[in-house]
């Protein structure tokens, strides 16, 4: 069975590896280009109000990468250690991770349990709901999508803005980096065009990604295509491009590899 991973290209290779040596035959095939945000500013003024959050968002391990990527502050945040209190909200391990490669501590991390496979806002608000109170201020570090006459893909974030707002909270957004539709040449989209019938499983982590398909390929038939999806939210946006055949699955390996095997 052949396998195509659609995630930016650096987030698709632990599923890669996983996919291989379970014996798939499996590619990388990015649906989103991402790149540092054009208004560096806007990031380093972030940083530099940062002690007037009493936490920051990030929407994403991207939303961190190039968050921390214009940290310009000596001393360090999210640590016991720092003078900065400001606490760090994420909704999945991915996010996770990428705060403890920048130095993060655990103990100033909100995030929804591991084990239970839902990473999503509405699994956060869960656990940071009793924290935000009347004054509350909440950055949201986030990400923008740059194609002319796109939507900007933030369903879940804005959910969230909403319920620290209807809790008498704040809510600032930061743009740190930007999404926008690869540009494939001619080779990529005849690929494309074969694995929507051929067998091939599509693994979509984001409905802008199934957008950008559609876009990349006008006028193809995803009728005898099959997708697995790591939301309910995407599995909508797969259906409603046609996909013939759509599993929902946590965004976890091991449940993964048990959804495309229950594609053959």
């Amino acid at each position: 069975m052949r396998v195509i991973i659609t995630r930016p290209e650096a987030e698709a290779a632990p599923w890669l590896k996983a996919l291989d040596a379970a014996g798939y035959t499996s590619w990388s095939l990015p649906l989103i280009d991402i790149r540092p945000a054009a208004n560096a500013a806007a990031v380093e003024s972030a940083w530099s109000r940062l002690s007037e959050f009493d936490a920051a968002m990030f929407v994403s391990r991207n939303a961190v990468h190039y968050f921390f990527e214009r940290k310009s502050l000596v001393a360090p945040v999210f640590t016991a250690q720092a003078a900065i209190k400001t606490r760090a909200f994420v909704t999945g391990p991915g996010s996770y991770g990428a705060l403890q490669r920048v130095g993060v501590e655990p103990a100033w991390v909100d995030a929804p349990d591991f084990h239970s496979g839902q990473f999503d806002s509405e699994a956060l608000w869960a656990v940071v709901r009793t924290r935000v109170v009347p004054g509350y201020r909440v950055l949201i570090v986030r990400g923008v999508t740059m194609d002319e006459g796109a939507s900007d893909e933030g369903s879940g974030r804005d959910w969230f803005a909403r319920r620290v707002q209807d809790a008498g909270g704040a809510v600032e957004f930061v743009v740190s980096y930007e999404r926008q539709r690869p540009q494939w040449d001619a080779a990529t989209v005849a690929q494309a065009h074969a694995a929507a019938s051929d067998g091939t499983v599509w693994v979509f982590s984001s409905s802008e990604a199934i957008r950008n398909l559609q876009q990349c390929c006008p006028g193809q038939s995803w009728a005898q295509a099959h997708a697995v999806v790591t939301h309910p939210r995407i599995g909508d946006a797969a259906r409603q491009a046609g996909f013939g055949r759509v599993q929902e699955s946590k965004p976890l390996l091991p449940a993964l590899m048990a959804s495309i095997e229950s594609l053959q």
